[in-house]
């Protein structure tokens, strides 16, 4: 259950709730937004709870190095009716990874471990203690079995437990391949660090975090679940049994989330920890690429995960992530270190893809106002788009290859295929990169019933060389 949320799974029929919101003012030194911007975040995230079914969502946007957005949605407790706020903290399940690695490279600065010893050096009963590094426990790629790969709370985790009971039994069998030859996610990596940072600092984990991260960074809100739950002030937890109504899930017993999935707190706060990663200001900058370099399987091939986080290329930008689920609780946290930008999302259903829907829609919108040309461009293609869904085109938003390519019989297909889709209920850029001289801008364009994806080729002087559509895969 701990996990990171990669799927694709869409769930229908969603139950209605009251999307009424409270924004959080801005906090000194914070930006803004513009209006229209802001009018069509708020309604990207209300339309995806509404086909979810998730009760709330509180999100955070940073851009510039600088939080700019902050904003709550939908209702904390569907029992009580309470309206979702940002004051209000959520789980954030496996985000808190990153937390427990960046405690590991703090020790390692100072001199108290390296990455590369051997888990034996602080744990030496556990199976082949000697071959596993941290480094490979970091970056799951040490062989240890996950003890937790449900989505749901089974009974005996209903139970309180200790960390060394979860090692006991999960971190004495056999390995489950080499370490090193092969990726798996597994929570009991986490566990096994988070008893090193304890063992190497002299600490509990919780202290060490809130002394060398929590504090430092004024990020007031983060709470411990493991040790109890949210407060009555804080969103209520919930799961669907299919595609059934919310209903409230049960909290894990104490102990089993420690290392690997602790962690509570505002969207505001995990923010506030994003624009550290941009400024680099926790860590020394050797030790953020470490982090941040996707770690290589003895056979060569690259994991697209560091230590703690997923590293991953996407739309021509590169992206820090990890999502994040426990009982009741999803979230997203995505940081484009490069672009200065980032996006956090909690929502509070767990077994769902609402955050990852939430943060896909809010990063689309968030680079396409921070590209300068990006909505002249935009506009652009929305008019050619819709010119093409009647058989038309303007020919001066075209060069000669591209007038040249829309011959009679592609433009009678274009129309064809694309006016039954009707008005597009969202134009929205999803990336954008260089290529031959020109700018590559892809197109996410959803209709009522079907989404297509538009992939463009702008030259220097504006004019659209490509543009081609096929359905989103």
């Amino acid at each position: 259950m701990i996990r990171e949320v990669s799927r694709t799974t869409r769930f229908a029929g969603a139950v209605l709730v009251l999307l009424g919101a409270m924004c959080a003012r801005p906090a000194a030194g914070q930006g803004t937004i513009a209006d229209e911007l802001r009018t069509k975040i708020d309604a990207a995230v209300t339309d995806v709870l509404t086909k979810t079914g998730a009760p709330s969502a509180s999100i955070a946007l940073v851009a510039e190095g600088r939080i700019v957005y902050t904003h709550a949605y939908g209702l904390a407790n569907l029992e009580s009716k309470t309206p979702a706020t940002p004051g209000m903290r959520y789980s954030i399940g496996s985000v808190s990874k990153q937390f427990t690695s960046t405690a590991i490279l703090l020790l390692a600065e100072e001199g108290k471990l390296t990455l590369d010893d051997r888990v034996a050096r602080w744990l030496p009963d556990l199976t082949r203690a000697g071959d596993v590094t941290i480094r490979q426990l970091l970056s799951m790629t040490s062989g240890y079995q996950d003890y937790w790969p449900q989505d749901y709370v089974m009974p005996p985790m209903l139970k309180p437990v200790t960390v060394q009971a979860i090692l006991d039994q999960w971190a004495r069998k056999p390995l489950d391949f080499e370490p090193g030859s092969r990726w798996q996610y597994s929570n009991t990596n986490y566990v096994i660090a988070g008893l090193i940072v304890e063992k190497a600092s002299g600490m509990p984990l919780l202290e060490f975090l809130s002394t060398r991260i929590f504090g430092p960074l004024a990020m007031k809100t983060v709470s411990d679940i493991d040790s109890a739950p949210l407060g009555s002030n804080d969103p209520a937890r919930y799961l669907r049994f299919a595609l059934g109504p919310p209903r409230l899930a049960p909290k894990e017993g104490r102990g089993w989330l420690f290392a690997a999935g602790e962690l509570a707190m505002t969207a505001d706060d995990l923010a506030r920890w994003d624009v550290s990663m941009i400024d680099q200001t926790v860590l020394r900058p050797a030790s953020y690429r470490e982090m941040q370099t996707d770690m290589r399987l003895t056979n060569g091939a690259g994991t697209r995960y560091g230590l703690g986080v997923q590293v991953q290329m996407t739309g021509g930008r590169r992206l820090i992530a990890h999502s994040g689920e426990v009982s009741g609780f999803t979230a997203q946290n995505q940081v484009y270190p490069d672009d200065r930008a980032a996006v956090v999302v909690l929502v509070n259903l767990d077994a769902s893809n609402a955050s990852g829907q939430i943060a896909t829609r809010l990063s689309g919108l968030l680079f396409e106002s921070m590209h300068t040309n990006g909505s002249a461009m935009l506009e652009r293609a929305r008019s050619a788009f819709t010119g093409f869904q009647k058989g038309q085109i303007d020919r001066s938003l075209f060069t000669a290859n591209a007038n040249a390519y829309f011959d009679d019989a592609a433009l009678k297909d274009f129309a064809a295929s694309l006016g039954p889709l009707g008005a597009p209920v969202e134009f929205a850029e999803q990336s954008r990169s260089l290529r031959g001289g020109m700018t590559f801008v892809s197109y996410r364009i959803r209709g009522s019933q079907t989404t297509v994806v538009a992939t463009t080729f702008v030259t220097p002087d504006g004019k659209l060389e490509q543009f081609q559509v096929a359905p989103q895969e």
